[in-house]
């Protein structure tokens, strides 16, 4: 019998490394991706797996022949893949449109978008192979309430729904799902750090968006497809 393999891109940040031990109590393999070397040790310190079911693999997101040799090597590796996590992402701070320079608008798509579709394009394939799998992408609150002074963010984002919700559409008639995890702002160092004079209490964590994530993974879940499902805590 086939074992069952994930994917999670992105995995040494704070939803990844709250998502990860879910996975591997449900006896995946699982593989992450990171570019800090420093997040990976500590990642694989913090994880109590054998090192035959845990592949960490630096790469760039948002290059595609990168992505798409981390893909090959995790098939080659483990036979398969079963889920991808793409929660590559990022806020390159504020910007008036009128202000918002082709660099900072080039990362945003880059980051949030294009780190997305590398991801889940190169996996589908494998994905189709096993018969069944879960897609699971992060798009955010803003690319509905568009707050001002972020459009590059906003809209890299909502085009992150768009793409998943059209993909949901292309596999209806398959056993695999895709679906796009809507948060407000996550509780991370990251997010303090860059807005040190907000209210955070009310934020969402890592650790209860991960819940929401493995009620995704489970077989409970087949019924969801397409949705983009909201994680605001109380803002």
């Amino acid at each position: 019998m086939q074992e069952n393999v994930a994917v999670v891109t992105g995995g040494t940040g704070g939803v990844g490394r709250a998502l990860i031990p879910y996975l591997i109590r449900r006896d995946f393999k699982v593989a992450v991706t990171y570019l800090i070397p420093d997040e990976a040790r500590k990642l694989e310190d913090e994880l109590d797996v054998d090192e035959d079911r845990l592949m960490l693999r630096r790469c760039d997101c948002t290059d595609v022949e990168a992505v798409e040799s981390m893909i090959k090597d995790v098939v080659e590796t483990f036979g398969g893949i079963n889920v991808i996590a793409a929660l590559v992402g990022g806020w390159a701070g504020g910007r008036d449109l009128a202000e918002t320079d082709t660099v900072r608008f080039d990362r945003m798509i880059d980051l949030n978008l294009r780190s997305t579709f590398y991801a889940i394009r190169a996996a589908l394939p494998h994905m189709r192979d096993a018969e069944w799998g879960r897609i699971i992408a992060v798009g955010s609150r803003a690319a509905a309430d568009n707050p001002a002074g972020q459009a590059a963010f906003n809209a890299s984002k909502a085009a992150v729904t768009s793409l998943v919700q059209s993909l949901a559409n292309e596999l209806d008639d398959t056993n695999i799902t895709a679906n796009v995890l809507v948060p407000s702002v996550i509780d991370t160092r990251a997010t303090r750090s860059a807005l040190p004079y907000a209210d955070y209490l009310h934020w969402p964590k890592p650790s209860e968006i991960a819940t929401v994530l493995d009620f995704l993974l489970s077989p409970a879940s087949e019924v969801i497809n397409g949705a983009a499902i909201p994680v605001f805590g109380k803002t």
